[in-house]
């Protein structure tokens, strides 16, 4: 009788025996976003066009500024907590300013940035000619740009999130509104 206790104890060791527990790595969220669906946005009061990803809300309100000629436009993503803030401005003997103005706006970020990538932007063919930053790193904004045709148009835009800077947390969401912003500067027309 003592031999099945004894038989019972052992198959359960040998069974129990085994590779040694490994440690899980951590999950990570998985943010996925649908794939980008673009249309042209014409609005009468802006001087310009672009194609708009169809994820964000439609464009609702425009602020104007006679005095400066100033025009501003938010392209609005609710459910990531984004926005794309537009501004246009009229050139008119003040193109250095409006560069100088860009720049600094993108610089001041240099001290929460881990690193700031610029890439040129030429299109001859629309008359576009700007600039895009990354910025990476816990900074507010995590893209810039600003497009110009050099004699009538001026465009500066910036990505923030409603959200403290976390860029671990905000980069799925970053890469994807980078790409949007690229689609708006490759298809940015002038009237």
């Amino acid at each position: 009788m003592r031999l099945i206790p004894i038989a019972a104890i052992a198959a359960c060791l040998l069974v129990g025996c085994g590779d040694d527990p490994l440690p899980k790595p951590k999950a990570e969220l998985r943010l996925e976003y649908p794939t980008p669906k673009y249309h042209e946005t014409e609005i009468a009061a802006l001087p310009f066009t672009f194609e708009k990803n169809d994820f964000a809300q439609p464009i609702s309100s425009i602020k104007y500024d006679r005095n400066s000629g100033t025009i501003g436009v938010n392209v609005e993503y609710p459910s990531m907590k984004g926005t794309i803030y537009l501004t246009y401005k009229p050139v008119s003997d003040n193109l250095t300013n409006l560069l100088r103005d860009a720049q600094e706006l993108t610089q001041k970020h240099v001290s929460k940035a881990d690193e700031i990538a610029e890439q040129v932007y030429v299109s001859p063919e629309k008359n576009t000619f700007g600039m895009f930053y990354e910025v990476g790193g816990n900074a507010a904004s995590q893209s810039q740009f600003y497009l110009t045709d050099s004699t009538n148009h001026f465009l500066n835009g910036s990505l923030y999130f409603y959200a403290k800077p976390n860029f671990d947390s905000l980069y799925p969401a970053a890469v994807y509104l980078k790409n949007d912003i690229r689609h708006i500067m490759e298809t940015l027309k002038w009237k």
